[in-house]
């Protein structure tokens, strides 16, 4: 399990998992419950540069940023690290 730390928007971690490039599981912790979980479950299954390359950039309110975007801003550094 991977966790990452958001800035800036109500959850204050995403755990995830990764195989074969397949998003297997996503849990937010904390922010708007049926936000992060209909994100979660929309995203399960989903290849790691697909779900990069549609959620990344959305933004909540004038955050400039939102719970999707640090889940793309998570799977980026994922990418990154292995």
């Amino acid at each position: 399990m991977n966790t990452y730390k958001t800035s800036g928007v109500c959850s204050r971690e995403i755990h995830f998992e990764v195989e074969n490039d397949i998003i297997t599981n996503v849990q937010f912790v904390g922010g708007c419950n049926g936000n992060t979980q209909g994100v979660s479950a929309l995203i399960k299954g989903m290849n790691i540069d697909e779900a990069i390359s549609r959620i990344d950039g959305i933004k909540c309110g004038a955050r400039g940023t939102s719970c999707p975007d640090q889940l793309a801003r998570a799977l980026k550094q994922y990418k990154q690290s292995h």
